[in-house]
């Protein structure tokens, strides 16, 4: 299934009530676009397991996993405080599309090195996120060659790394 990052909360957003206090056990409900009816959203880029609807935001008002929707869908979220009073509703949501070419790698413990792209080096079209954190070049990672992208720190065990021309 084809998924990408939610611009709503797709990775690290916070959530906080009208005093700017992070929104401890907030829910973030999920419906398909000018709707109540429940959309699925997911916790990574395979798009094979659904976060819950509503999502139940931690006590720094975040959402526990990231939130990937389904391509050329449309979204409603509405989000509700702990008591269910309704914060905000936004609607006709869509998720975020990579605007060239997309290859993910799982990375295993420590790895730096990842091979098999294939980019025009030197010219920043190469963007590259790990579990949909967008890296920095020459900080985070280099460009080896125009097949190879080497991380400076080695990257933990099951990371999902995206690359995007």
């Amino acid at each position: 299934m084809a998924v990408n990052l939610s611009p709503l909360a797709g990775a690290g957003s916070q959530f906080f009530d009208d005093s700017g206090n992070p929104l401890t056990g907030g829910l973030l409900y999920s419906y398909a676009a000018g709707t109540t009816t429940p959309a699925a959203t997911y916790t990574s880029n395979t798009g094979s397991v659904l976060n819950s609807n509503p999502i139940v935001l931690d006590s720094a008002g975040r959402p526990t996993s990231q939130i990937w929707l389904t391509n050329f869908n449309s979204y409603k979220f509405v989000l509700q405080n702990s008591a269910l009073v309704q914060i905000w509703s936004m609607d006709n949501i869509s998720a975020i599309r990579s605007g060239g070419t997309q290859s993910y790698q799982t990375a295993t413990s420590g790895q730096t090195v990842f091979t098999g792209l294939s980019y025009t080096t030197s010219n920043n079209s190469m963007q590259v996120f790990v579990n949909g954190l967008k890296k920095v070049i020459t900080l985070q990672y280099i460009e080896t060659n125009s097949t190879t992208i080497t991380f400076l720190s080695g990257l933990t065990l099951n990371d999902i790394v995206e690359f995007v021309q």
